[in-house]
């Protein structure tokens, strides 16, 4: 399991290649707004930016500022091919924890947060909250390939990535933390490994991956919100769950198509009044847009939601062992209460925020390290 050091360097054939497709967009016109998907003259004015203004050189320099690393990893699961990014802490004793994203974000949702969790002091803090982090790309996004078999799901992400802690960096104890998708793999983490001197001590989400397993009046609203949200907003879920082939060849073809897919998301999931750029620049868009582009990676991406729901990996019913902290913040795509996480995790801390989406490393940084931090002192 060698690990070996990982620099971005994308042959310029690539940019020029990208920069050529996206002279040849061709849109559709007309704009609904919005609540249809992202208007025309929007994604009009992102591509111009794109073609003529975006410094990907820059973004790469940027990237590469963190230590990145690529190693090959058997697990339970099978082999996998894991990129990951791997910041020792600044402190007397760095607690070690594993970073997970989700869809449509990347690895690169932990360039916020990672200074402050790795070196405290240097942020106002103390140095015995000190972290090392590790931030891998999930198999089949950015820069880990997807290994081409079936059964990818949360599960079998959640082996590959204990087996890169534990076994590949030696981190035999160790916390985890995850949004969206990266929820379903730390809640995977801590049903398979929880220990409390050996394995996973403890994990803090901030999205909810699971259902209520008892039925109350509270339990059955939240139901309602999610059937109302999946009825509104639900249907890239249901297109990426059963066809991913069919829109990953429209999305590995097509930039403007990745585009509005992806940036779409990002206005309708975060706290931003319907203002996507009041949150994040075109810059930050691009950026993520682009981890999807370079590798081809959005149909493997996709993937995930079929293999989950094809191995029924999306629940990880059972995870009441070990302790939990939730992070609920208010426009998420649907945020439980307490007792509605209770019933599926042991949870030992329940915060509630005033702002912030589905992104919180990138939308509420300060706020997510604080959270985390105060919940994991009780684990070092």
């Amino acid at each position: 399991m060698t690990v070996r050091p990982f620099v971005v360097d994308v042959p310029q054939r690539e940019l020029d290649e990208l920069r050529e497709r996206l002279r040849r967009t061709r849109l559709f016109d007309s704009d609904l707004g919005w609540s249809a998907g992202m208007p025309a003259r929007t994604l009009r004015g992102l591509i111009d930016y794109w073609m003529n203004e975006f410094d990907w050189r820059l973004i790469e320099r940027q990237i590469n500022e963190l230590p990145q690393f690529q190693a090959d990893v058997s697990s339970k699961a099978g082999e996998f091919r894991l990129h990951f990014v791997h910041a020792r802490g600044r402190g007397p004793d760095p607690l070690p924890l594993v970073f997970s994203h989700g869809w449509p974000g990347s690895f690169w949702e932990v360039h916020k947060i990672i200074g402050p969790l790795t070196d405290p002091v240097a942020h106002g803090g103390d140095a015995r909250d000190a972290f090392d982090v590790v931030a891998p790309s999930l198999p089949g996004y950015g820069f880990s390939p997807h290994p081409g078999r079936p059964g990818v799901d949360p599960s079998a992400i959640a082996e590959a990535f204990h087996t890169l802690m534990a076994d590949t960096l030696g981190y035999r104890r160790y916390v985890a933390q995850g949004g969206d998708w990266g929820s379903f793999v730390t809640a995977a983490l801590g049903r398979s490994h929880y220990g409390v001197s050996e394995g996973v001590a403890a994990i803090h989400l901030n999205f909810f991956p699971d259902r209520p397993s008892r039925a109350s009046v509270e339990h059955e609203e939240y139901l309602r919100a999610v059937e109302d949200w999946n009825a509104r907003e639900g249907g890239y879920s249901q297109v990426q769950a059963t066809k991913p082939l069919t829109i990953g060849h429209a999305l590995t073809d097509s930039p403007a198509a990745l585009a509005g897919w992806i940036v779409e998301k990002f206005q309708s999931w975060s706290d931003c009044e319907g203002d996507v750029e009041s949150v994040f620049s075109k810059d930050d868009l691009l950026t993520e847009i682009m981890f999807y582009w370079l590798g081809g990676t959005s149909a493997t991406a996709a993937r995930l939601y079929y293999e989950a729901a094809s191995t029924s990996g999306v629940a990880p019913s059972g995870s009441r062992g070990v302790p939990t902290a939730y992070a609920a913040f208010p426009q998420e795509l649907f945020v439980p209460s307490r007792e509605v996480v209770s019933t599926a995790f042991n949870v030992q801390r329940y915060s509630k925020f005033s702002r912030g989406g589905h992104f919180a490393a990138l939308e509420r940084p300060d706020a997510l390290v604080e959270d985390i931090r105060t919940f994991f002192r009780s684990y070092r």
